[in-house]
C-alpha cells in the first residue's frame, strides 16, 4: 500500500497512468461498454463511478493542453434530444479539479469505438451512462 492513493485506483490502473505518455489516451467506460471486445488492456472497476474514478486520478493525470479537445465523449445527438447527465458531473469534475477543459469533444459512436480500441487502456467502472476519453499531456515540472 501506499499513502494518499484512493482507494479506488488500483494497482493496475496506477500502473497503466504511469506507462502512458503524452498523446495516449484512456477510457473510462460505463458498464454496457464493448470494453472486454474492444481494449487492448482492460482494467475493472467494478463497483466505482465513473465520476468518482475521474476525480481520484485527475491529480496524477494532466491532461493535454496542446490539443483543442484533452476529453472526448460519445455523440449522444442520433439517439437522444438532451446530452446525458453524466455530461454534466464530468464538467463539474473537471472544474473542481482544476482542469482546463474548453468543451468535451462530440465523437461519433462508431469513431468513439475506434479510439477506444486505440487507447492505452479501457477501465470498465459501474457507471450507467458515459463514456469518456482522456487524452495525457505532459508532465510539466
Amino acid at each position: 500500500m501506499l499513502r494518499n492513493i484512493p482507494a479506488c485506483i488500483s494497482p493496475d490502473l496506477m500502473h497503466a497512468l504511469m506507462s502512458m505518455g503524452h498523446g495516449d489516451e484512456i477510457v473510462l467506460a460505463d458498464a454496457d461498454f464493448p470494453g472486454p471486445a474492444l481494449a487492448r488492456r482492460l482494467i475493472r472497476a467494478d463497483g466505482v463511478p465513473l465520476t468518482d474514478l475521474l476525480a481520484a486520478i485527475l491529480p496524477f493525470f494532466p491532461l493535454d493542453g496542446f490539443v483543442e479537445h484533452p476529453a472526448a465523449v460519445m455523440d449522444y445527438r442520433p439517439w437522444s434530444a438532451s446530452e446525458p447527465a453524466s455530461f454534466a458531473q464530468f464538467r463539474e469534475t473537471f472544474t473542481a479539479q482544476k482542469c482546463r477543459v474548453p468543451e468535451l469533444e462530440l465523437v461519433e459512436r462508431y469513431a468513439f469505438y475506434d479510439r477506444a480500441g486505440r487507447a492505452y487502456a479501457v477501465v470498465m467502472t459501474a457507471e450507467r451512462d458515459g463514456n469518456l476519453i482522456l487524452k495525457k499531456g505532459p508532465v510539466m515540472i
